[in-house]
Parts: structure tokens; C-alpha cells; sequence
């Protein structure tokens, strides 16, 4: 079976996991427990949301909602899981609908740019694994189709350069055996063309973390990443 990805969603409920919250320097701390055996810290920071699951099940999503402008927060969580472990992100850059731009109808309106970091250490702060171009990742939402839209006095969700292509993705995109050799590798920008700010440098980035997305950082909007860590 194969799913759409929607423009507004809801992947998990938080409270029904019920983390432990703290704020530390513009990043967010959760404790989420579980049952693995292996004690594994979390550091993440996207341009603008994510949503995480591990093995196939969900386990934590952005603890500022997607439909937040400039919403550039560190998360750190914790939790327990037995190694090697499938990770799978959703990332999404801030877009007000579907034409793939922001701020519609004001002088600054524009396509945004997306961007994502995240690294995985154990009890003991060894590093299990980080963000790089070995992960696998598909582009869901690209938008728009022309640049030109961005300069266009009413912009209309599916009309001329404003259009958008989706991609339809397996509903079991997040699980271990799922194959992603289909999936292109993930490109690994400069700090320079993200701009990451408000968390970015709260977090103590290990030398190999790198900034990942696809190829356009202003118009693949919704982008799906995966990866082994701790194999």
C-alpha cells in the first residue's frame, strides 16, 4: 500500500507518550524511557519541523508546530532502544499552502529553505551515528514548479508556476525491512546556505554531523530520510 503525504498532519500525539520537557539555551529536552537496551540521547535541529520514528514506530515529533514561521528550535531527547536501530524522519520546511511559499501577500514573500542536522550518542556520549550523505531520502513535496512564481502578485495553489509535484511513498516507509535503494543520498549543504540560527549553536555538533536535505533547499519541501545508526 502506498500513502499521500498531506499537507497538514498529525503523526503522533505527544501526550500520549508523555516525555518529560525541559528548556536549555533554545533547545528542548524530552525524556521519552522505553523499554530497549541501550540508552540513546538525540540531538536534532530542522528548518522547520520533523516528525521521528524508530523501527518502524513513531517516536517524537517537533515540539513547535509546523504551521510556526521561523520555528528554528534544538531538540534533545532521550530514550531507550535496541541497537542497530532504523531511523526515520520526516523533514519539513514552512510553507503556507501548497504553492510552496510563505509570507503570501507580503513584501517579503518568498520560497523558505529547508535544512536538517541530528546526531545519536549513547549513556556514555560515544556517538552512534550522525547525519550525512549516507542517508537515503525522497523528496514528498516540491514546490513550486517555477521560481517565477514566487514574484506572482496572487499566487494559486496548483495554477501555472505555482503547481506542485507530490510523491506518493510506501505507508511502510519507516520500518527496518523496508528498501530504500531507490532513494537518492542526501545532500550535504554548507552552514552558509541554511543559515541555521536559534538552538543550531546551543547543541556541541560532533565533527562528522553535517546539515543534510535533497538538492533544492527552497523547493523540496516535504523529504523523508532514513538511516542505521548504531550498526
Amino acid at each position: 500500500m502506498k500513502i499521500a503525504i498531506p499537507l497538514t498532519i498529525a503523526t503522533l500525539t505527544l501526550a500520549a507518550l508523555s516525555p518529560v520537557f525541559a528548556q536549555n539555551r533554545g533547545v528542548t529536552e524530552a525524556d521519552l524511557g522505553g523499554s530497549g537496551s541501550v540508552a540513546v540521547s538525540a540531538e536534532i535541529w530542522v528548518d522547520n519541523w520533523f516528525a521521528m520514528s524508530v523501527d518502524g514506530a513513531p517516536l517524537y515529533e517537533d515540539s513547535t508546530a509546523y504551521n510556526t514561521e521561523r520555528s528554528f528550535n534544538g531538540e534533545r531527547i532521550t530514550f531507550n532502544a535496541d541497537l542497530p536501530m532504523t531511523v526515520a524522519f520526516e523533514f519539513r520546511d514552512f510553507m503556507e499552502n501548497d504553492t510552496g511559499l510563505e509570507y503570501i501577500g507580503e513584501r517579503n514573500q518568498q520560497m523558505g529553505d529547508g535544512g536538517a542536522i541530528a546526531q545519536f550518542k549513547d549513556a556514555n556520549s560515544d556517538v552512534l551515528g550522525v547525519t550525512d550523505a549516507s542517508w537515503r531520502c525522497l523528496i514528498a513535496q516540491y514546490a513550486p514548479i517555477d521560481t517565477t512564481c514566487e514574484d506572482t502578485g496572487d499566487p494559486q495553489v496548483g495554477v501555472g508556476a505555482c503547481a506542485s509535484e507530490t510523491q506518493v511513498v510506501p505507508a511502510d516507509w519507516t520500518s527496518v525491512d523496508f528498501d530504500d535503494s531507490d532513494w537518492a543520498s542526501a545532500t550535504v549543504h554548507s552552514e552558509r546556505d541554511v543559515g541555521p540560527k536559534d538552538g543550531y549553536d546551543a547543541i556541541s555538533w560532533d565533527g562528522r554531523a553535517e546539515l543534510i536535505w535533497v538538492d533544492d533547499l527552497e523547493r523540496d519541501n516535504i523529504v523523508l530520510c532514513r538511516a542505521v545508526i548504531g550498526d
